[in-house]
């Protein structure tokens, strides 16, 4: 519109325009500006809740008594829920807006958060996961109305760069959450289990509770801050934004009608699927596999801290170079390759530099999660937010691979022990080369990023 008064008004109203306009868009910059700190400050919260898993996945199985695929369920509440969750998510923000929905997951994660202090008073694995999951259908509200949202706030080109800000966020968040709740949750765990072996069934008892009970307090406090922020998040002063009604057409057809007309989509949601697993992988397993090597529980809660800070590392280089040096799409093939290289390198090396490899791929995960989202969703219109909640569902990725890992890992130990192989030696072996399920994950992101993202119809 503004070209038209360019040709039809006099020179003075060009001028006064034209100060308009500044002013009009110095101060959209600035709105979009406030957006971005407060929607980083939630991809915080969701963060630090997330990334805690690396630390309750060896406590849960320490106080429940579990093995390594039962423990893993740890990640299955958690993520199972954007299943669950996704499409209903939609539907809720569809009637109550982005930040009314944003307000909604906090306090749900709160409610979750509160589910922890029975469960550690009954010490029952079933309950742990029963508010792990309500945490995780406050986090899948709270992300179906952030990712889209911090997506369509500026230009398609610069999503990922957008999204890389609030990768930062995230696994900052997740970093600290890591240190914090490894201090808490796995400071003396060793000591613990060495007290159990040879404890009789009544002092078991004891220990067991007694570790059970440090959880209280944290989840405590996690729920007052949580509901805190779900107030607050009401009042916040964000934008509103609406993708583009009109979707990507090829000339001579009529405009797509169903979002199973968009092959991009699905096929993003499926590198999404894999991706957040591998993800996870890194995240939450590296813990217990430091452990099964032989690192103490002092030694290896710092792990997960180490694959996130990589992340966050990569996340900054992102911000930097795209889109300005690098496209969307390049980072993505070259975070494929290294996702591949780096689970070769896991598996053929052992002890402290086969768990810094571990560690590595968070520089490989990085910029996934910020280039398959624009890629994806480039195009989608007025399906944009049905796109938005698929790909949401895709992170229950993170809900069934790290399990179907735990239970690899179980199985190759089982078959080592069985064949005379001792159960330390057996556990670490079968940790390590279980680690072969990430190639064919990445594999999968690869051909999103080379070919999946430009087929826009089935027809090609």
């Amino acid at each position: 519109m503004l070209y038209l008064y360019h040709i039809f008004v006099l020179n003075v109203c060009l001028n006064l325009l034209s100060k308009n306009t500044l002013i009009s868009t110095t101060m959209q910059q600035k709105n979009n500006t406030v957006a971005i700190i407060i929607i980083a400050s939630l991809f915080f919260i969701f963060g630090f809740v997330t990334w805690i898993n690396g630390a309750l996945i060896p406590f849960m199985k320490t106080i429940n008594e579990l093995t390594e695929s039962q423990s893993y369920l740890v990640a299955t509440a958690s993520y199972i829920s954007f299943v669950v969750m996704a499409l209903p998510a939609s539907y809720i923000l569809g009637k109550i807006g982005y930040k009314k929905g944003m307000s909604l997951g906090l306090i749900i994660m709160a409610i979750g958060a509160l589910v922890f202090i029975p469960a550690a008073e009954a010490r029952t694995y079933w309950v742990f996961l029963a508010g792990i999951f309500i945490q995780g259908i406050g986090m899948t509200i709270l992300q179906t109305a952030a990712n889209p949202y911090i997506t369509i706030l500026g230009p398609i080109e610069s999503g990922a760069k957008r999204i890389a800000i609030m990768g930062i966020a995230n696994k900052t968040a997740g970093a600290l959450g890591s240190l914090i709740f490894g201090a808490l949750l796995l400071s003396g765990i060793d000591e613990t289990k060495s007290k159990l072996a040879g404890a009789s069934l009544e002092e078991k008892n004891v220990q067991l509770d007694t570790m059970a009970d440090s959880v209280f307090m944290p989840y405590v406090i996690m729920a007052g801050v949580l509901f805190l922020l779900g107030i607050l998040i009401r009042k916040a002063p964000l934008p509103h934004v609406e993708a583009s009604e009109e979707e990507q057409t090829v000339e001579g057809k009529t405009a797509k009608t169903s979002i199973f007309q968009f092959p991009n989509l699905w096929l993003g949601v499926i590198a999404l699927f894999v991706y957040v697993g591998a993800e996870v992988i890194a995240g939450d397993t590296i813990i217990a596999y430091g452990i099964s090597l032989g690192f103490t529980g002092e030694e290896a809660k710092y792990f997960t801290t180490y694959t996130l800070l990589a992340m966050v590392a990569t996340y900054a280089l992102g911000v930097f170079l795209i889109p300005k040096y690098v496209k969307q799409k390049t980072a993505l093939i070259a975070s494929a390759v290294l996702g591949i290289v780096f689970s070769f390198c896991i598996l053929n090396t052992t002890g402290y530099t086969s768990v810094l490899f571990v560690a590595a791929l968070g520089i490989a995960n990085a910029l996934v999660w910020p280039a398959i989202w624009p890629l994806t969703l480039d195009g989608l219109g007025k399906f944009t937010k049905t796109g938005s909640a698929l790909l949401i569902m895709a992170i229950s990725g993170g809900a069934i691979i790290p399990p179907l890992y735990g239970r690899i890992v179980d199985a190759n130990k089982h078959e080592m022990v069985t064949n005379g192989i001792q159960e330390a030696e057996a556990i670490a072996t079968a940790s390590n080369e279980s680690y072969w399920i990430l190639i064919p994950c990445y594999a999968i992101i690869l051909f999103f990023a080379i070919w999946g993202h430009k087929i826009k119809n089935w027809k090609v």
